[in-house]
């Protein structure tokens, strides 16, 4: 292929640049032809230097996730022990729900370099570049649980991530009710949750997790820069995907078991410890309206207490919020 000559020429170049006209002698093609490649190139997560009269020069490859290497760190049992890894979805949660009509296991995990469509809350998009963050879903089985507790997992999972940020990287990840998580009021990671039910039974719910782990300020669009943050730009340095990923699985499979075993009073106590959303004022934005008022915890079942100025208690199972 020519993509892989190209690279070729490049990885033997030892970083000097390369003309566009002796690019096309060696392969064979228009100039034209080379820069269409190198731009497709760009897009996958290469980078290159132009520089006019003097030509092209790589200046990096992009990372991959190493399967092999996964599997060796993992310390589950079963979750991510199945691993369908791709290049390039629309999103993950769409094969995912493939997965799962095809019989696919509890812990079955979907991994992707890049989704071109990525899933947030409320039908937004989530940015997904090539190689720079951790795109996932994971299909769980939860059939032990009523239908009502679905949203004490989102709570389940935010912990769980929050702690592996926190242990793998330092940085001082906090969580914003229900499904973000924030480092220094910038969001870095999100999680989506996806169900299935009957008779208000749970059969499976896929957990879509987007974590922003590499990315540095012009990964993101401009309308992003103010409001996102990644692992690398908080901790001043390059971070290993595998090591976050694996931690965060592991973190997730104990919580869940012991969410299994004690109920969801223990990922409250954790939750309530880990979380930038309570006792101060918010506002929410619901699809019934919005609401302000003071954030004073989470009930059994997972839904924000909001006390309002009348006094009244109000409780949201989903909204968007912002602190006053």
């Amino acid at each position: 292929m020519m993509t892989d000559r190209l690279i070729g020429l490049f990885e033997q170049s030892d970083g000097k640049f390369l003309s566009g006209e002796q690019l096309s002698e060696e392969l064979g093609v228009s100039r034209t032809a080379v820069w269409k490649q190198i731009e497709r190139l760009r897009q996958q997560g290469y980078r290159f230097e132009a520089v006019s009269r003097k030509g092209y020069r790589l200046l990096s490859k992009p990372d991959r996730l190493d399967m092999s290497r996964l599997q060796l760190k993992l310390e589950t049992e079963r979750f991510g022990r199945f691993v369908k890894y791709y290049g390039q979805v629309e999103s993950t949660q769409i094969v995912a729900a493939h997965c799962v009509e095809e019989g696919a296991e509890e812990g079955t995990l979907i991994l992707a370099e890049q989704q071109t469509a990525g899933k947030g809350r409320m039908g937004r998009t989530w940015h997904s570049p090539v190689g720079k963050g951790i795109w996932m879903s994971l299909i769980l089985k939860p059939v032990w649980i009523p239908l009502l507790f679905t949203p004490q997992l989102t709570l389940l999972v935010a912990v769980a991530l929050c702690r592996a940020i926190r242990s793998t990287t330092g940085v001082e990840a906090g969580i914003k009710w229900p499904n973000d998580l924030l480092v220094g009021g910038k969001k870095v990671a999100g999680i989506l949750l996806e169900s299935s039910a009957e008779d208000e039974r749970l059969q499976h719910i896929i957990a879509g997790v987007g974590i922003s782990v590499n990315l540095q300020s012009d990964d993101f669009p401009p309308e992003l820069r103010d409001a996102a943050t990644s692992l690398a730009i908080e901790a001043g340095r390059q971070v290993d995907r595998i090591e976050v990923l694996s931690r965060f699985l592991l973190e997730w499979e104990q919580l869940y078991e012991l969410y299994r075993r004690e109920g969801f009073a223990p990922i409250k106590l954790l939750w309530e410890a880990l979380t930038v959303s309570l006792h101060r004022n918010i506002r929410c934005r619901t699809p019934q309206g919005e609401f302000e008022g003071f954030a004073e915890g989470i009930d059994e079942h997972g839904a924000l207490q909001l006390r309002t100025a009348d006094g009244s208690v109000r409780k949201l199972y989903s909204a968007d919020i912002s602190f006053g």
